[in-house]
């Protein structure tokens, strides 16, 4: 068995986003190519956030994966996985989806 020594973290985990890629079936690889290699960017629906988003599925059924982060050291570059989901379908470009209010403030938890 090969262990190999992880460099210091520079990616944190909330419990929110792990019960999420649980939920979809999303392995942390598949949302960290997302996290670097996005189809779509823009802004998060929480404050001082980033949503960044990748296709994925068939022609047929079209899905996207979303994931929501936050940059908390500019200079260190540690960032924050807030959340990920899966969109069924083809998301609207730059209109903000209907979020209910109680999932808001569970976020604003979450980033303060």
């Amino acid at each position: 068995m090969i262990i190999v020594e992880r460099k210091p973290e520079k990616i944190l985990w909330t419990e929110h986003s792990k019960r999420k890629m649980r939920y979809y079936r999303l392995s942390e690889g598949k949302v960290l190519r997302v996290l670097r290699r996005p189809d779509r960017k823009e802004e998060g629906i929480a404050p001082k956030t980033i949503a960044v988003m990748q296709k994925s599925g068939t022609k047929k059924r079209p899905t996207e994966i979303w994931m929501m982060y936050q940059i908390k050291n500019e200079k260190l570059r540690k960032v924050i996985i807030i959340s990920a989901w899966r969109y069924p379908g083809i998301s609207p470009i730059g209109e903000k989806l209907p979020i209910p209010i109680d999932i808001l403030e569970e976020l604003s938890d979450l980033i303060n």
